[in-house]
C-alpha cells in the first residue's frame, strides 16, 4: 500500500505541471481568440496563436531577467556559505544540463572491455577525452557507465585501447542501457 501511495504521488508530480501548462495555454488561446475574433476573419483568425507564442516568450524573457537573475544571485551567495550543498547542487545541475541543456555530455557511446581474460564488456559514454587534467597518464579517457533502471552510474578511467566506439545515436544507447537491454535500438540519425 505504501508503494502504491508513493507511485500515485510521483504520478501527480509528473502530471500536474503538464496539465497546468496545457490548461493555461488552452485557456489563454481561447481568451485571445475570443477578443480578436470579432475583428479578424479568414486566415487572420489564427493570429491568436502567434500572439500567444509571443506572450509566452516575453514572459519567459522577463522571468529570466527580472525574477530569475536576482533569485539566482541570492541563491549562489547562499550556496557559497554551504560548500557541501554547492557541490551537490552543481553536480546535479551539470548532469541535468547534460541531458536537457546545451552541453551534451553523453554524446559518444562506447563499449569498454572489463577484463582481458573474459569476454565481458560494458556500454557507457565517454565524458572526457582528457584524463590528463586529473594528473593521470596519457592514453586514458573518462567513461560514464549508467546503471539499468536508474539514473545513476559510475565513472571509470579506462585505457583507450579498451574502448570501442558504438556507431549508434547516444539517445538510443541510453534508452537501451536504462531499460536493461529490453528496448530495441532504432536506426535513425541523432
Amino acid at each position: 500500500m505504501k508503494s502504491i501511495k508513493n507511485y500515485f504521488l510521483k504520478g501527480l508530480l509528473y502530471l500536474v505541471p503538464l496539465f497546468a501548462v496545457v490548461f493555461a495555454i488552452y485557456y489563454s488561446y481561447n481568451f485571445l481568440n475570443g477578443l480578436l475574433k470579432p475583428y479578424l476573419t479568414g486566415m487572420w483568425e489564427y493570429l491568436g496563436v502567434l500572439i500567444l507564442f509571443i506572450l509566452i516568450t516575453l514572459v519567459g524573457y522577463l522571468g529570466s531577467v527580472i525574477i530569475a537573475s536576482p533569485i539566482n544571485t541570492y541563491f549562489k551567495k547562499l550556496l557559497n556559505r554551504a560548500p557541501l550543498l554547492k557541490t551537490i547542487y552543481s553536480s546535479v545541475k551539470d548532469l541535468m544540463n547534460t541531458f536537457v541543456g546545451g552541453k551534451k555530455g553523453f554524446s559518444e557511446p562506447v563499449l569498454i572491455k572489463i577484463q582481458d581474460d573474459l569476454n565481458l564488456r560494458r556500454i557507457g559514454f565517454i565524458t572526457s577525452e582528457d584524463a590528463g587534467s586529473l594528473g593521470l597518464e596519457e592514453g586514458n579517457v573518462l567513461v560514464y557507465l549508467p546503471h539499468s533502471y536508474a539514473f545513476s552510474g559510475n565513472l571509470f578511467v579506462v585505457e583507450k585501447k579498451n574502448v570501442t566506439s558504438i556507431k549508434k545515436p547516444s539517445s538510443e544507447v541510453m534508452k537501451l542501457i536504462i531499460s536493461g537491454g529490453v528496448t530495441n535500438i532504432e536506426d535513425k540519425n541523432q
